[in-house]
């Protein structure tokens, strides 16, 4: 039945909640294919088994423990799955990050970690898209906000709020010395349907400018890019991957609206205090995870005291050590 209805998209109308209904069952769709799978596994396994007894065949024991391991890999990623019950966490997520105390430095550690999380995502099969960025001056970025598309994403990205410190030897320091630099991550869940927020013009401040990269002459040649300041609030949001003004406007507005509504959630509801995380300066002592290059390579959590030693695999994206790690932790502390 699912299949079919995922076939047939005609049998909704394309208003905004038939969509929202056909998501779901979308996501419902992947989490029964991936229960399947995974007994498919088992099956297999319990067959190698009965083989390897049957024929005394030691050959077969490679075999046996590379699926096994693959087996236990996939069980424990559905297990923690099960730890995402938030209100938002199967949402998309939008993450933005920003270089703080560091100079140059920051604005380079906070591409590596853009390319961190890109590439996190690459291997969990999501889609990512930059929605706002800012070079700078030198190098790197001073500012970038990605959205990730996928099931749970915001579930497993909450566990990045906050920020993130790099300790290495500058390339950027001719004496070659050691040097610290932070960047803030803040993620929020990309709330898509109405949340009821109303928002009065007056309240608003909306600049235009040009895109700041590569896109095309349209882009580059046009004001398309869009930044909104909400000045009750003082919370700024920007878009400029869009090649229309209007769509760059839209899609800022949402994010503003969703913005809006974690705060006013968080005002009212103390339970539901971790949507956003503590916004925290960004330096020295507000750290959630480090990054040690130098003198030695070490990534720890500063929540969960999980360490990891290879740190270039941590840059490439394998931050899954630290999100389970994370929910893990969270349903202990909650």
């Amino acid at each position: 039945m699912i299949e079919h209805i995922m076939e047939e998209p005609d049998f909704w109308d394309s208003s905004e909640k038939s969509q929202g209904y056909v998501k779901e069952l979308k996501n419902l769709k992947d989490v029964v294919d991936k229960y399947n799978s995974l007994k498919r596994e088992y099956e297999d396994i319990s067959t190698l088994i009965e083989m390897g007894y049957e024929e005394n065949d030691p050959s077969l024991i490679p075999e046996i423990e590379e699926t096994l391991n693959k087996f236990v890999q996939d069980l424990d990623e559905m297990r923690l799955n099960t730890l995402l019950s938030g209100k938002y966490d199967k949402y998309n997520a939008i993450l933005t990050l920003h270089a703080g105390a560091g100079g140059t430095e920051s604005c380079d550690w906070a591409s590596m970690l853009c390319r961190m999380y890109q590439k996190w995502a690459d291997k969990k099969g999501y889609a990512t898209e930059i929605l706002d960025f800012l070079d700078g001056e030198e190098a790197g970025l001073k500012s970038v906000t990605l959205q990730i598309n996928g099931l749970n994403a915001y579930g497993h990205l909450k566990s990045e709020k906050g920020v993130h410190r790099l300790v290495r030897i500058s390339p950027f320091n001719a004496a070659g010395k050691r040097q610290t630099s932070f960047v803030s991550c803040d993620v929020m869940p990309d709330i898509e349907e109405d949340t009821g927020i109303e928002i009065d013009e007056e309240d608003l401040r909306v600049d235009t400018f040009r895109s700041s990269g590569a896109g095309g002459q349209h882009v580059n040649k046009t004001s398309s890019a869009i930044r909104i300041t909400h000045i009750p609030t003082g919370i700024v949001v920007q878009c400029q991957n869009e090649r229309s003004q209007f769509q760059n406007k839209d899609k800022a507005m949402q994010m503003l609206k969703a913005k809006l509504y974690l705060l006013k959630q968080q005002e009212n509801q103390e339970k539901e205090s971790d949507i956003r995380g503590e916004i925290k300066e960004i330096g020295w002592g507000s750290q959630i995870r480090s990054y040690v290059m130098q003198p030695y390579t070490l990534v720890k959590d500063h929540r969960t005291k999980i360490e990891v030693g290879n740190a270039a695999s941590v840059l490439d994206g394998n931050l899954d050590p630290f999100i389970n790690e994370y929910l893990k932790w969270l349903s202990i502390n909650k």
